[in-house]
């Protein structure tokens, strides 16, 4: 089998977090904060652990500024509806994940404005002049993705940090495909909210996630309830972390996530977007050289995430993800993946495309087979 499905969850994971779960369940499994016999004290060392691990590798200031979540998705709708006030302007990409268009929708019919930028057809890039542009007095937010799951085109978000900054407003990053992948500095680029997926880029398992919120913002909390400290007031504590993190945490997935970032420290995130960099090439070099197939890809090439795009005179991109899982098991998404917005950038919208998203522990020969795959597939309608 030849999983090329990276984007949506990557998989395998490394040994360790599948250790490091079943060790967890086994042992520390109390409720994190929640006692202080040895059980509850260990998970909550554990839970602190990896909110330590997760701040420096996005160069947070301070570890409780990282927020766990339920994944990205719901990292992103803590952003935007604990941020937008009716009245407010927030100006974003014709790009984005249904994770940041279908709140915006919701907020609109409730009186926030909001403006949407193209891209350019040449880069794939939103410029950051047009973004200044946008800008009205009632601007309060921007908010792009990082690297798109649909093209892989990376957005220069540092750009985007200085004109947030010059114009005090709120830069938020959708950072989804590409948190665990490249490097990110959420104060070199004057990020001041970053969600990011745990069970992609990152390695831990699915139903994990988080927010870091910068010092300029101040979100009003989705959600109430227990917090394990201040429990006797009635009112949410106000005090980071605890103000978002109602609830007992998904700490068997958190002691995953952990051990996946571990392992990104140990093997160097160099390493690892090397070799993905370096499929992808492949990947992309083979697929030009197929009949009857189109790429969805820059001119250049450059700044591309590991994501890859196309489809194939004939067919449905859902009729090759079915004949590749079928007839060669090979894995990858076929489809709008959940981003519609972007096919419609695209000219691929209603049925989407084929989407290959190779990872860290793919190899050489699954590429080579997956060619060799697709070419079988593009001949088959060839007369």
């Amino acid at each position: 089998m030849i999983y090329l499905d990276n984007a949506a969850t990557s998989w395998p994971k490394p040994e360790s977090v599948y250790l490091a779960m079943d060790e967890f369940l086994r042992k520390n499994a109390g409720s994190p904060g929640r006692g202080s016999h040895s059980m509850s004290l260990a998970a909550a060392e554990m839970v602190e652990e990896t909110r330590m691990l997760i701040a420096r590798f996005i160069n947070a200031p301070e570890k409780e500024r990282i927020i766990f979540t339920l994944n990205c998705t719901d990292a992103l709708n803590l952003g935007l509806k604990g941020l937008i006030r009716p009245g407010d302007h927030v100006i974003t990409s014709c790009i984005e994940h249904n994770s940041v268009v279908r709140p915006l929708r919701k907020l609109e019919r409730q009186g926030v404005k909001v403006v949407r930028i193209p891209t350019s057809v040449e880069t794939g890039v939103v410029s950051p002049r047009d973004i200044e542009g946008a800008i009205t007095g009632e601007t309060k937010l921007i908010v792009v993705i990082h690297a798109s799951n649909v093209t892989g085109v990376i957005q220069p978000i540092e750009e985007y940090g200085m004109v947030a900054r010059q114009h005090n407003l709120i830069l938020m990053v959708d950072a989804a495909q590409s948190a665990g992948k490249y490097p990110i500095d959420v104060q070199a680029s004057n990020i001041d909210l970053l969600a990011f997926a745990g069970h992609k880029g990152l390695f831990g398992p699915p139903g994990t996630g988080g927010l870091y919120v910068g010092s300029r913002v101040d979100l009003d909390s989705l959600r109430e309830g227990g917090t394990g400290v201040f429990s006797e007031q009635e009112e949410q504590p106000t005090v980071l972390p605890y103000r978002y993190e109602s609830g007992t945490l998904n700490s068997v997935g958190i002691s995953g996530l952990g051990a996946g970032l571990k392992y990104i420290f140990s093997e160097g995130l160099e390493k690892i977007s090397a070799h993905e960099q370096y499929l992808t090439g492949r990947l992309f070099e083979g697929l030009s050289n197929i009949p009857g197939l189109t790429l969805y890809r820059t001119k250049d090439g450059s700044n591309q995430a590991s994501v890859i795009s196309f489809n194939i005179e004939g067919y449905e991109p859902a009729e090759v993800g079915i004949i590749l899982d079928q007839a060669f098991d090979i894995k990858v998404r076929a489809g709008l993946h959940c981003s519609p917005s972007a096919h419609k950038t695209l000219g691929t919208y209603p049925l989407g495309t084929v989407r290959l998203s190779p990872g860290y522990f793919n190899t050489d020969d699954e590429i080579s087979f997956t060619l060799q795959a697709l070419e079988k597939i593009a001949r088959a309608k060839i007369p």
